[in-house]
Order: structure tokens, then C-alpha cells, then sequence
């Protein structure tokens, strides 16, 4: 079951927001969606979804169409949160469960297992304006799989949460994920993408600007990142043969540069000059490469 956006143009007036956008999101997977606000992926997931109609191109899911028939296959976490807050959580999960076609005794055992997953079992009699904005995310996400979803569109779930929430909830998307199901989220936060994804498309005013697999994305980017602490000053280094970019740290330096051989010279350069604490090379960011492609980075 691959989902397929073939030449996804959508248009308000004269404002394209989405321009012949063409992906194809590998089965049981997740996939990373990266861009600036305004780059187009709200608008993206709203297609997907059913909610807008493309100006033109075609979306499909297992070669068929998505519509109101495939609805109980998709599961989604909207960016801006929508709960009732004078609801308590059981009746609220059961509500929107029952929406999805399943009947209330299933609804009440799988948000029973979610509860304790997130390790809130006490939450389910409360009101979900009792709650802090952390755990109405996750009674949001328990929203948006309640029903099982072979597809689970997120758009920004992290947004807003504290370390231990994030984990909890990233945890959640892995249980998924080992189950069989297809996840395609947006985030502005690159160090979830790197560590949750194999495949990421990044959006730049409507149109993908780079599309593909995280590994390849980064061994087609070229140039390497180079850390390097040491006891004595490494400030020239700016101006070495190869480097592209230099950033002062706390106890060094971070360059940014061409390829391997680089590093081979400029630790032939600085050997014998004092004491190095670190040399180590590492693979390029999603941040580098976000910023060179779009031009400006988003943190």
C-alpha cells in the first residue's frame, strides 16, 4: 500500500501552494516532511487527507483513490489541536472512535493500552481541559490512532513539548511503525527527522527541493562536518585549503568542509602544535543541508 502524489499543483487565486509536487512514500515506513511555514506541507497533508482538492495532479493510496470511503484507514494529528475541553478524555476518545466505525467496548481497550503506554491511566475520567498541553498532545495522538490506521499523517506533533514528552510520544510512533503502519510527519525540529526517518522530502515555497533517502541525501551532499577541541587556537583554520565554513565552539571549532582528504590535511597541520582533545569527523546535518538548499535555516 504506497501512497503516490503525481504532478500535486494546488492553487488559491493566484497563490500556488503546492507546485507539481511528485512522491512516492514507501509502506510501513516514516517519512520525514521538511520545509519553512509556508512551504507548503499543511496544504500537502490536507490533500492527502481528502480535506482540499488539488488544482491538479492525482494522490492515491494502494492505486485508489483517498476519499470518505478510505477515511477509517487514515489517522490524523492536526497541527492546531482540536478537542473538546469541557469533554473528559473516555468520552471524547470513544466519540471520535465511534466516527471511525468501531464500537464503544474496543474504543474503551485501546485507549485503556494507550493510557498506560503514555503511563497516564488516571487521565481517562478527567476533563481534557484539566490537562497540561503536553498530555492533551497525547490524548490528541491517542485521537489519531485509535482506530488502527494504515496511513498516520502528523503535522508538527512535537511542537511545544518538554524532552520526556517527546520521547514518550516518539516511542508511540516506533510501536506504530513496528506495527505496519505508514507515517508521513512534518517537523521543524531536523534532529527528529534524522533519527526517525529513512526517506524525507524537503519543501521549499511549494516545490521539493531535495526528495529521497536520508543516507543518500547525505552522501550526494559532499561535504563533511569536522569537530575538532583543542588546547591552542584553532581560529585560522577559517582560511585552510577545503573549508567551506567555520564556527567557533565552547572548546573548538566546527568546520564544515569539502570531503575526508581535508581532514587528513588539516590534522597533518595542526599535530604538533598542543594538545587535541577531539578530531571527529561526522556526517553532514539535515540543518547543512537545509540550509544550503533553502537558504536559510529554521530552528
Amino acid at each position: 500500500m504506497v501512497l503516490k502524489l503525481e504532478h500535486v499543483t494546488k492553487r488559491f487565486g493566484k497563490f500556488t501552494a503546492v507546485d507539481d509536487l511528485s512522491l512516492v512514500i514507501p509502506e510501513k515506513e516514516i517519512f520525514g516532511f521538511l520545509g519553512a511555514n509556508g512551504a507548503g506541507k499543511t496544504t500537502t497533508f490536507r490533500m492527502i487527507l481528502g480535506l482540499l482538492d488539488p488544482s491538479a495532479g492525482k494522490i492515491s493510496w494502494d492505486d485508489k483513490a483517498l476519499n470518505y470511503s478510505t477515511s477509517h484507514l487514515v489517522g490524523y494529528l492536526p497541527e492546531e489541536r482540536g478537542l473538546y475541553p469541557k469533554l473528559k478524555v473516555r468520552d471524547q476518545i470513544v466519540y471520535l472512535a465511534r466516527l471511525r466505525g468501531m464500537q464503544k467496548a474496543e474504543a474503551l481497550r485501546e485507549l485503556k493500552f494507550w493510557l498506560e503506554k503514555f503511563k497516564v491511566p488516571e487521565y481517562e475520567n478527567k476533563k481534557v481541559e484539566e490537562l497540561s498541553k503536553g498530555n492533551q498532545q497525547k490524548i490528541q495522538f491517542i485521537a489519531a490512532v485509535i482506530h488502527k490506521p494504515k496511513l498516520l499523517i502528523l503535522d508538527e506533533p512535537f511542537s511545544g513539548l518538554d524532552p520526556v514528552n517527546v520521547e514518550q510520544l516518539k516511542d508511540g510512533v516506533l510501536a506504530l511503525k513496528e506495527k505496519g503502519t505508514t507515517i508521513v510527519f512534518s517537523s521543524h525540529q531536523m534532529h527528529h527527522v534524522e533519527e526517525l526517518c529513512e526517506h524525507l522530502c524537503i519543501m521549499h515555497r511549494g516545490s521539493p527541493v531535495v526528495h529521497g533517502s536520508l543516507r543518500e541525501i547525505k552522501r550526494a551532499f559532499g561535504k563533511k562536518n569536522l569537530l575538532i577541541h583543542a588546547d591552542f587556537p584553532l581560529e585560522s583554520l577559517k582560511d585552510f585549503p577545503g573549508v567551506v565554513k567555520a564556527k567557533p565552539t565552547m572548546e573548538g571549532v566546527l568546520l564544515q568542509i569539502e570531503g575526508e582528504n581535508v581532514a587528513e590535511n588539516i590534522l597533518k597541520g595542526i599535530v604538533g602544535k598542543g594538545f587535541i582533545r577531539k578530531f571527529a569527523l561526522e556526517e553532514p546535518s539535515l540543518n547543512d543541508i537545509f540550509i544550503e538548499k533553502v537558504g536559510d535555516s529554521y530552528e
